[in-house]
């Protein structure tokens, strides 16, 4: 299957790209088609990601993936939730995003400072797709007083999940992808794809759902 991956964040792009390619799917980012991302005015996670998976879709004709997917923070009513990329301005860095979060959580106590990763995966397999697939993922930590480490993207070196010692930033590329609120949607995504192609499911599922 070609699917156009409907995201303008490098570090998402490639993370998705890890994610499919081994799977024998050609992706293509949506910037290779002259694609811009549209404004995401939605109020939810996944009222964003059919936004930016359906405009994909109908600017190239290829099935379309997008993520929506933020850091929610409990000792901040849930923000920057889907706001994340944008929190400190419409073109704000990693760096300025993290700082004003932190900024934010000036003094606010280690049992309040737990946060989730939230993802929500669409794939429009056709422009207008009237069921496309959904998936989510959540991963759950807490939020450093400080960044740790250099890898990843967003929140990730501030962001401690459960479990670890180390940062989002911290760990290796193969085990962030396992573990992430990505990885775990892609994997949803992905045990639906490998369902439908089955020969016991082929019955009633159209040629762009069955494709491999």
């Amino acid at each position: 299957m070609r699917i156009v991956l409907a995201s303008d964040n490098r570090g998402k792009l490639k993370e998705l790209d890890s994610l499919l390619s081994p799977l024998g799917h050609d992706v293509i980012a949506q910037a290779e088609f002259g694609i811009e991302s549209p404004p995401e005015t939605g109020a939810t996670f996944l009222e964003n990601a059919i936004l930016k998976a359906r405009h994909a879709a109908q600017a190239t004709g290829l099935p379309s993936l997008a993520d929506d997917s933020g850091l929610e923070v409990d000792g901040l009513d849930g923000r920057p939730g889907i706001h994340s990329a944008r929190y400190a301005g419409e073109s704000a860095t990693d760096v300025e995003n993290i700082r004003k979060l932190l900024v934010e959580l000036t003094g606010v106590a280690t049992d309040l400072r737990t946060a989730r990763y939230q993802c929500v995966v669409v794939l429009m397999r056709l422009p207008d797709d009237p069921d496309p697939i959904v998936t989510r993922g959540t991963w759950e930590g807490r939020i450093l007083t400080m960044p740790r480490g250099t890898g990843g993207f967003g929140y990730d070196p501030i962001f401690l999940p459960i479990g670890e010692d180390r940062t989002a930033a911290e760990l290796d590329t193969a085990v962030k992808n396992e573990r992430s609120h990505r990885g775990q949607a892609l994997e949803a995504l992905i045990d639906r794809l490998q369902s439908e192609t089955e020969p016991e499911n082929g019955a009633g599922t159209n040629d762009a759902d069955s494709s491999p």
